[in-house]
C-alpha cells in the first residue's frame, strides 16, 4: 500500500495560521513578563548527549527521551524531552554566577509518548528556573510568577495545589525504609490505596505506619495543616515543610487564586527534593502548569545549586481557549505607483494587515482573510468594506 507522504507521526501536528499566531502572542507576551522580574532568556540546543539530559533526573525522562547516535562521534545522544535540566546546565557552566541567577525559556521539546493537555508528543514548553537560594522566597517568587504567567493569558478561577516531598522522604528515612519497598508505598500513596499502604507499611514502627496512612486523606485547605501537624512524627524536616507551606498559603493571598494541598501527591519525588505545586483551572481536565524545588540536579554537572522553578505547555493551555481567529486584511490593487506604496506602507505602519494583490491572478477575498479593500476615490486613497 503506498503511504501518503503528508501524513505526519501520530501525535505530531501542525498548527495552522490562526492558532500559530495567537500562541506566538502568548509566547511573546509571556517573555516580556518574565524579562520584567529578571529571568534572562535562554535558548539550548536540541539535542544533547544523553547523560547531560537525564542524569539526575530520574527514569521517567529517560523513558520519555528520543535516543540518536552522534555520526561524528559514535556517542549517544537525546532530542530534549524537558527544557529544565539543560537550563540547570546553562547555570552551573555556561554561565558560573555565583549569586542568584534567573532564567527562561519558550522551546519545542520532543517526547516519547503523548502527554499532557495536548496531548502531543510535541510540546511548546515554556518556564522560568531559579538558582542560588534556598529559601522559600524563591519558591514564592516563582509561584507568584507562575500564577501572574497564567492570568495573562485570560485563565481564571486558577487553583494552585501544593504538596512536600521531604515528608514522604524524612518517613522513610526515619525508618530506615529499603529501596523496593520506598517506591511501593510511593506507588500507592500516589493512587491513594490507604488499604495497600496499610499493608505494605505492616511491619514498620506503629507511629509510621500511621503517619504514612494518615497521608492518603491529608488533603484539603489551609486548615489541614494543622491537622498534619497533629497527627504527623515531630520529625525537624516534617515541622520545615509544614511551616513553608502555611508561608505559601499566606503570600499567595493577594492574587485572587485558590490554594490547596495534597500531601500524598509525589510528582516528581525522585526529581524534586522540596515543594511541589501544580495549578489548574476552569475547562483543563489536568494541570496547566507544574513546578516545584530541584536542589540535587545541579550536583551532576559538578555544581550543585538550589534551584526552583515551573513549566507550561502553550500548545495545552490554548486546548480550552475558543477557537483562533485571524485579524481580518485589507486588500490592496497590484501596482507600483508611489503614491499606492506610500499608502500601503503606512497602514502597516499603524498595525494593519495590507495584502496587495499580485498581476495577473484573482484575489480571493475569503481565502485571503480580507474584509476591505482599498480604493482610489477622487485621488484619494480610502479603505472601504467589501
Amino acid at each position: 500500500m503506498l503511504m501518503r507522504t503528508w501524513l505526519l507521526p501520530e501525535f505530531i501536528e501542525d498548527v495552522l495560521p490562526a492558532e500559530a499566531a495567537r500562541i506566538e502572542s502568548l509566547r511573546r507576551q509571556l517573555l516580556d513578563l518574565f524579562k520584567v522580574y529578571g529571568y534572562q532568556y535562554v535558548i539550548p540546543p536540541m539535542l544533547e548527549y544523553l547523560e547531560s539530559l537525564i542524569t539526575g533526573t530520574g527514569h521517567d525522562l529517560d523513558l520519555a527521551t528520543f535516543k540518536v547516535v552522534d555520526q561524528l562521534t559514535g556517542r549517544l545522544m537525546g532530542v530534549r524531552a524537558d527544557t529544565t535540566p539543560q537550563a540547570a546546565r546553562i547555570d552551573a557552566h555556561m554561565l558560573n554566577q555565583q549569586g542568584v541567577s534567573r532564567l527562561c525559556y519558550a522551546s519545542t521539546v520532543l517526547r516519547t509518548k503523548p502527554d499532557g493537555l495536548a496531548r502531543t508528543r510535541e510540546p511548546l514548553q515554556l518556564g522560568a528556573e531559579l538558582f542560588g537560594h534556598a529559601g522559600i522566597e524563591s519558591d514564592i517568587e516563582i509561584q507568584r510568577l507562575m500564577i501572574k504567567a497564567l492570568q495573562l493569558m485570560g485563565l481564571s478561577d486558577l487553583h494552585i495545589d501544593f504538596s512536600h516531598v521531604a515528608i514522604f522522604e524524612s518517613l522513610i528515612q526515619s525508618a530506615n525504609i529499603q529501596a523496593d519497598l520506598e517506591q511501593a508505598l510511593y506507588a500507592a500513596l500516589q493512587s491513594k490505596d490507604k488499604s495497600a499502604v496499610a499493608s505494605l507499611a505492616s511491619g514498620l514502627d506503629a507511629s509510621i505506619k500511621q503517619a504514612l496512612m494518615a497521608l492518603t486523606d491529608l488533603n484539603g485547605d489551609v486548615k489541614l495543616l494543622d491537622k498534619a501537624q497533629s497527627v504527623l512524627p515531630k520529625l525537624p524536616a516534617i515541622a520545615m515543610a509544614l511551616a513553608d507551606l502555611r508561608a505559601v498559603a499566606a503570600n499567595l493571598s493577594d492574587l485572587n487564586v485558590q490554594v490547596g494541598f495534597d500531601l500524598s501527591e509525589l510528582r516528581g519525588y525522585h526529581y524534586h527534593s522540596g515543594m511541589v505545586f501544580a495549578a489548574y483551572a476552569k475547562s483543563y481536565t489536568g494541570p496547566i502548569a507544574l513546578g516545584g524545588r530541584y536542589d540535587e540536579v545541579g550536583e551532576v554537572f559538578g555544581r550543585a545549586r538550589p534551584a526552583t522553578g515551573f513549566s507550561l505547555d502553550l500548545r495545552g493551555v490554548v486546548t480550552a481557549l475558543a477557537p483562533a481567529t485571524l485579524p481580518k486584511s485589507i486588500l490592496a490593487p497590484a501596482g507600483c505607483e508611489k503614491d499606492l506604496l506610500s499608502e500601503i506602507e503606512s497602514l502597516r505602519a499603524e498595525g494593519l494587515v495590507v495584502i496587495q494583490a499580485l498581476p495577473n491572478t484573482t484575489s480571493n477575498a475569503i481565502e485571503l482573510n480580507c474584509d476591505s479593500q482599498l480604493v482610489l476615490r477622487d485621488g484619494k486613497w480610502r479603505i472601504e468594506k467589501l
